[in-house]
């Protein structure tokens, strides 16, 4: 390892489980300035897992921040672009926060707790930003904003999800899709949600790090008798990807909307003024330039980012997200095409594979028909 690159390592934040990752033959690699856990036995037999059985994934690497008092749904309210005021206690939402010009500065999930108290989880990269853009963003009254830096985040994700945690927390049964709850851990308080990334029935836990490993072999053996499996980045992103989920820093970037993204259904434009909401309603007016789009490879060439997508001739796009779909032993993509308004599932395409076109349709997502409900 070369000096700069040692010096890159050192300043990695660490997660209080790597020791425990490395022991199970973890490759450990860097993520949004964290030293992440990519992969264990293989991105193949993991995601096997999580779809058929049920795999625990450390996710600590994203953020997380309270945001309490009697002014936080207003403070909400003005940031983030979905309709707040609609989230009853015991209930989460999915929404992002945007630039002036309506880009995606990031997406993130709000959690209701309390009557005065929100849990907010952003990506990894933008936690600080986020908790910026709160700490400026006006209130109507007093917000108590906390950055949770020592705490853990687990996932337990697949369809034996609900027995693995509800051994542990009897609450996890009772729970549907995006509600949330809290409860204890070895008299320690536990944010529990019935949430994921994967697309299959999964629920995330988050608490203070201190128990972390205590929490994390616990949840391994209640799971043993289902073949649980820990779980890394790799998996994780093409289970994302087989369902369509878009990623932040590849389909979500401030370059690109919310409706150029497909995800119209998480802004509420008529809820009053947040940040990108005049440049939103300019782009629903006058049309968008492009639009996300799922690729669906016909032939045996595998997509990457950064592919160039052709109609013909001409250069329509190139591929933000690909990889191999195990649950469709084939190709998959996703990609903003020109114009946004052409290109409709069925249509035929071709993705520029290092050199070599392969043909490629246009479907709508997800490309895997699971459901985490």
């Amino acid at each position: 390892m070369g000096a700069m690159a040692a010096v890159a390592e050192l300043e990695l934040k660490r997660t209080p489980l790597e020791e425990v990752h490395r022991a199970l033959g973890a490759k450990i690699g860097p993520f949004a300035g964290w030293a992440m856990p990519i992969e264990y036995e293989g991105a193949l037999s993991e995601h096997r897992a999580v779809r058929e059985r049920v795999g625990l994934f450390d996710l600590t690497h994203l953020g997380k921040v309270d945001v309490t008092g009697p002014g936080a749904l207003g403070m909400l309210q003005q940031l983030v672009t979905g309709d707040v005021s609609q989230v009853e206690v015991g209930e989460a939402q999915y929404g992002m926060v945007l630039n002036d010009r309506g880009g995606v500065v990031d997406d993130l999930i709000v959690y209701h707790l309390e009557p005065e108290r929100f849990f907010v989880v952003p990506n990894a990269a933008n936690a600080t930003k986020v908790l910026h853009m709160l700490e400026a963003s006006p209130a109507p009254d007093t917000v108590h904003l906390m950055f949770h830096q020592d705490w853990c985040f687990l996932a337990v994700q697949g369809p034996r999800s609900v027995e693995v945690t509800g051994s542990l927390f009897p609450e996890a049964g009772s729970l549907t899709f995006l509600r949330c709850t809290e409860t204890e851990y070895r008299r320690r308080p536990v944010i529990l949600t019935r949430s994921g990334y994967t697309g299959e029935i999964g629920f995330e836990l988050f608490t203070y790090q201190d128990i972390a490993l205590d929490l994390w072999r616990d949840l391994m053996e209640a799971g043993a008798s289902f073949q649980i499996e820990p779980c890394g980045l790799a998996a994780r992103d093409v289970l994302r990807l087989e369902m369509g989920y878009p990623l932040h820093g590849q389909e979500l970037t401030e370059e690109r909307t919310p409706l150029e993204a497909g995800l119209s259904w998480a802004v509420a434009l008529d809820k009053g003024e947040f940040p990108g909401r005049k440049a939103l309603l300019r782009q629903k007016r006058d049309g968008l330039p492009v639009r996300l789009r799922g690729l669906l490879m016909q032939g045996k060439l595998i997509p990457r980012p950064h592919y160039p997508v052709f109609d013909g001739e001409s250069q329509i796009g190139e591929t933000t997200s690909g990889t191999f779909s195990p649950m469709l032993r084939s190709g998959i993509a996703l990609a903003y095409l020109s114009p946004g308004d052409a290109h409709a599932p069925g249509d035929v395409v071709e993705i520029d594979v290092r050199g070599r076109r392969g043909e490629a349709r246009v479907v709508r997502p997800p490309f895997v028909h699971r459901s985490p409900r």
